[in-house]
């Protein structure tokens, strides 16, 4: 029986062992292993990208609203200071000081032996300054007010037969004066304020001056 010898055996065990190497098998894992690692790399770059440009819009719009909102608490702020103007304006209009008014009253007879020879009304007013509000502060904005003082002086000439006696009569019918105890509130009156000598006028009949004077209740304007 002939004997055949396969020359290429040998090789072809040679090249099926290195087919079968281990490190063949790592670098080839290693391989799919890093595609997957840069496939999943440029996943996530994706999606960061993705969101920096859904934070960019998002800043752009809270940036928009923001100026939308600086708008409306403007608006609110105004509308505030308008409302208390108007408050202001409405008590000036309701509750001012009518010089009429007490003239009206003065022409009325309270007593016979008084004249009147002089009447003064001092108006003065102390000023507030305004509260504004400032951003980023909780401040309660305020208008400027001012409180209202009003002073009558009266000044007259008791004439009766006996000059003196008739002061504390004008003085107490003027406090208890309708007009007069509405106006003062009845927690003012009229005070004397000084009382000169009795004196004579040219016929020879006697006389004495004298000044009252009545504090209104201060009010805020």
């Amino acid at each position: 029986m002939p004997i055949r010898i396969n020359l290429l055996a040998e090789a072809k065990a040679l090249e099926d062992l290195r087919q079968r190497d281990p490190v063949k098998r790592v670098i080839l894992v290693g391989v799919i292993l890093l595609m997957l690692i840069l496939a999943y790399s440029s996943s996530l770059v994706a999606r960061t990208l993705v969101s920096r440009s859904e934070v960019s819009r998002l800043e752009d719009e809270i940036k928009s609203r923001e100026s939308e909102y600086v708008g409306i608490l403007q608006s609110q702020k105004d509308l505030v200071d308008h409302g208390l103007k108007l408050v202001a304006l409405h008590k000036l209009s309701t509750n001012r000081f009518l010089i009429g008014n007490l003239l009206q009253t003065l022409t009325e007879p309270v007593s016979p032996d008084v004249q009147l020879t002089s009447l003064s009304v001092s108006h003065s007013y102390a000023q507030t300054p305004e509260v504004k509000s400032k951003p980023g502060e909780r401040v309660t904005p305020k208008p400027a007010t001012s409180k209202e003082r009003i002073v009558l002086t009266l000044q007259a000439r008791d004439n009766s037969d006996n000059p003196g006696d008739a002061v504390q009569i004008f003085k107490e019918k003027l406090s208890t004066n309708t007009y007069f105890s509405t106006l003062l509130r009845h927690t003012n009156e009229f005070r004397l304020v000084t009382l000169g000598a009795p004196q004579a006028d040219p016929s020879g009949k006697p006389y004495l001056s004298f000044t009252l004077e009545a504090r209104l209740p201060e009010k805020m304007r």
